[in-house]
């Protein structure tokens, strides 16, 4: 796995395909609010997470940009694909080597990273406060944290333990 990246300095810059195979620069969403989700199309974490930001890209229109980076190994185009469009996810990039997860030291899926419209990384966790223990949620850290930064504020918290499926990777 990668090194720890930390907030407040420059998010890692990377291009992926999307799932047809057009290559997607980070630095094409500078000027917006950045969430990097690391996804998955069978955990049913990530599932959870896809429709709740589904609902708030509604609300932040065109000031943030969701990329989601499916990065598990055992995961085929077919069925990121598939799930993809059953959920109507905007943009699904693919990183099937997981090089991007471990640079940006991601572990689960979903596994959250906010960076703002110049580039620098304001917020890295979980999308909410829901683990093991607690089923529902209390706080809803990816929000808070977007709505912070489009304010112009740093995030609190600013980073949290990620909860969802461990990324699989064959190394």
């Amino acid at each position: 796995m990668g090194t720890l990246i930390h907030n407040n300095q420059p998010a890692p810059g990377f291009t992926l395909p999307d799932l047809e195979g057009n290559l997607q620069p980070l630095g094409n969403h500078r000027g917006k609010v950045v969430v990097l989700n690391f996804w998955s199309a069978e955990c049913p974490h990530a599932e959870r997470a896809d429709l709740e930001l589904l609902s708030y890209l509604n609300e932040w229109e065109s000031k943030v940009a969701i990329l989601s980076i499916a990065s598990n190994a055992n995961e085929t185009p077919d069925l990121l694909q598939r799930v993809a469009a059953e959920r109507g996810l905007p943009l699904v990039l693919h990183d099937p080597a997981g090089q991007v997860a471990d640079m940006y030291a991601a572990v689960t899926t979903p596994h959250l990273f906010v960076i703002d419209g110049e580039g620098i990384l304001r917020y890295q966790g979980a999308f909410d406060d829901v683990n093991f223990r607690q089923r529902a949620p209390t706080q809803f850290y990816l929000r808070q944290a977007v709505e912070a930064v489009l304010a112009g504020q740093s995030p609190n918290p600013a980073q949290t333990l990620p909860y969802g499926c461990t990324i699989v990777r064959f190394k």
